[in-house]
């Protein structure tokens, strides 16, 4: 049994240079903490202070006895999802996530054209990078990924334009919808 120790409590922050990759589901997905991410992935900038969320939702069944007694519970389904809200709105590689990249075209500086239709969104491979407390590194991968939910888009003076999506996140070859992986940084070598 693990004893009470307040150094494992910890707290979460994106990397510095974004918390949020997206690629082809074809590329290389990373398998540890620390190793640099394929050039296939694109950071996907800020996303609002409400952060990141995991959701598992399983659904079970009850096996009952002839007296009434539960003696059997059988999962049924399993689900899990990633919600979050991008607010770099206006970073073309964002809307090409929220919108599908054949439905974004042009820059900034020659005029964007955003086009919302019914098209399905590819399914994609997803990096969550952040810090935990003391530096610990945490990377989430999700290496069959599908974005289902776009919410209502507010436009409002007192509050920055965001896009919030919820990732679905499918089972890859071995059958695992995500995989964590957790590293102490490094130290630095001292060279005198």
């Amino acid at each position: 049994m693990a004893k009470p120790n307040s150094a494992l409590v910890t707290a979460a922050k994106p990397v510095a240079a974004g918390a949020i990759s997206a690629a082809s589901i074809d590329a290389k997905v990373p398998t540890d903490a620390s190793t640099e991410l394929d050039a296939a992935f694109k950071r996907l900038g800020y996303v609002s202070e409400d952060g990141l969320t995991n959701g598992i939702e399983m659904d079970t069944e009850d096996v009952k006895d002839w007296g009434g007694d539960t003696v059997l519970v059988i999962r049924t389904s399993r689900t899990e999802t990633f919600t979050w809200k991008f607010i770099q709105t206006l970073d073309p590689d964002v809307l090409a996530e929220v919108y599908g990249a054949d439905n974004v075209k042009g820059t900034l500086e020659t005029g964007l054209t955003v086009i919302h239709n019914s098209s399905e969104l590819p399914r994609r491979a997803y990096v969550f990078e952040m810090l935990m407390t003391g530096g610990v590194i945490k990377r989430i991968v999700v290496p069959n990924s599908q974005i289902t939910e776009i919410g209502e888009v507010v436009y409002t003076k007192g509050e920055p334009v965001g896009y919030e999506v919820t990732l679905m996140c499918y089972p890859d070859e071995a059958g695992n919808t995500v995989y964590e992986y957790l590293a102490k940084p490094k130290p630095q070598s001292s060279e005198g």
